[in-house]
């Protein structure tokens, strides 16, 4: 894969990493909410 597509796709999922914590809905245990690090990751996976 090219440098350029693998930054592209690092820069989506930081932004739908960004998107789901500002969001707020979805909080793991070291953010002081109940979910697991699994629906962390479903979470953003929705939103890419």
């Amino acid at each position: 894969m090219k440098r350029s597509k693998v930054l592209r796709k690092a820069i989506l999922e930081r932004r739908a990493a960004a998107a789901v914590i500002q969001g707020g809905k979805i909080r793991t245990y070291d953010m002081g909410g109940k979910d697991s690090t699994l629906d962390m990751a479903k979470a953003i996976a929705a939103k890419l």
